[in-house]
């Protein structure tokens, strides 16, 4: 008896369940709620990021990571066209070829050897100007520029100055794209910047970092030169490049690398642009870089040597040292001395004040703020003019 009627009652629900699937599929408005009864019913509640963004403020969220996606490539589209590479054949030639005696044993010897050096520049006014360093021209007899929209060209070298690394080249060629000059003094550490070159003859490369120091003194390059530092990426190739900020305006060239591999570890140096902009003036206006001089030896001072002369200051450059008919001896600064000050600019140490001294000009008056024991003492210096192999020369 029993079978039976379970036999039945599964005979009723098989064909409850196909008929309800025939209504579902053909005719799903018989059903309570209409059309989208049962669909409404299966489907997932809103979460909650749904229902804490409107569609509007949605569409305003994913604006603004499109944005924030798209910052770095406005950068570097503006930047990028007046990047060039550089390519400076060489002639190297055995250094002992003209002494007779290397000639009695070995004759006239190999012939020289050319050589090819690659590096990128940075075109900076229409009429055709270029910033590179000067390690990557220097020596070279052929200089070719490539630029990113292919056209390509020879290049003459207006200047250089080895002191900076800069150099300054000159090509003829009309509708030239022009970098913007951007505001050094404005940067900060953390500030994100691209560095734009040639690496390894690879091509145009972007790369991106941070500044992660200002005012470098370390690089090793240049005593009169404090340096950008950054992260971003720049390896063989990119010297003379472009360091830019997020607006693509150019804040620093770049220069040297720290590497133990002859590639990038994050550690990279930049002259910034308002210097590199200096020494460009005067090259194309001078033809060289004439930088101050005064005549000191300067030594850091520490908190225990400025305790243990009893000094009332605890920063700024002692005078150890005054070159008898130097500018600054004439003037009557005395060892002892400490700077606190040239023109309007503070000084804090040696490398401030190699810096301060090297943009000088020449033949002017400047003023020395100087701390001589318990007193201020004001000194006017008529500044002289920095040779190779000037010493004391800073």
């Amino acid at each position: 008896m029993w079978r039976r009627t379970w036999l039945v009652f599964a005979q009723a629900v098989t064909v409850a369940v196909a008929a309800l699937f025939v209504v579902l599929t053909f005719k799903p408005e018989w059903l309570p709620g209409g059309r989208a009864g049962i669909a409404g019913s299966v489907l997932p509640a809103p979460t909650l990021l749904q229902v804490a963004l409107p569609p509007a403020a949605s569409g305003a969220a994913s604006g603004a990571a499109m944005g924030a996606a798209t910052g770095f490539a406005l950068a570097a589209r503006r930047a990028a066209p007046a990047v060039v590479s550089i390519s400076a054949t060489k002639m190297n030639r055995n250094p002992h070829a003209d002494d007779p005696r290397f000639k009695f044993f070995f004759g006239d010897g190999p012939a020289p050897q050319q050589q090819v050096g690659l590096g990128s520049g940075v075109i900076v006014a229409p009429e055709g100007y270029l910033l590179t360093n000067q390690h990557v021209v220097e020596g070279a007899t052929e200089i070719e520029v490539q630029l990113p929209d292919g056209r390509a060209t020879r290049a003459r070298v207006v200047g250089s100055d080895t002191e900076t690394d800069i150099a300054v080249l000159k090509i003829e060629l009309d509708g030239l794209p022009v970098i913007a000059l951007g505001d050094v003094r404005a940067l900060s550490v953390g500030d994100p910047v691209l560095a734009i070159g040639n690496p390894f003859n690879v091509g145009q490369t972007v790369t991106a970092g941070i500044v992660s120091a200002l005012d470098r003194s370390e690089a090793g390059v240049s005593r009169f030169q404090n340096f950008i530092q950054t992260d971003a990426a720049i390896n063989p190739g990119n010297s003379g490049g472009a360091l830019v900020d997020a607006q693509g305006a150019l804040v620093g060239i770049n220069t040297a690398i720290f590497s133990r591999t002859g590639g990038s570890l994050g550690i990279g140096f930049a002259v910034p642009a308002d210097t590199a902009r200096q020494v460009m003036e005067q090259l194309i206006r001078d033809g060289k870089v004439r930088r101050g001089w005064i005549g000191v030896e300067p030594r850091e001072l520490s908190a225990e040597l400025a305790e243990g002369l009893n000094l009332p200051v605890k920063s700024g450059v002692l005078i150890a040292g005054v070159l008898q008919n130097g500018p600054a001896g004439k003037a009557g600064l005395r060892p002892g001395d400490v700077v606190l000050q040239i023109g309007e600019r503070p000084i804090r140490t040696v490398a401030e004040l190699f810096a301060a001294v090297a943009t000088l000009q020449p033949d002017t008056e400047t003023v020395l703020l100087t701390q001589r024991g318990n007193e201020q003492v004001r000194v006017t210096v008529k500044v002289g003019e920095r040779t190779a192999g000037t010493a004391p020369g800073r």
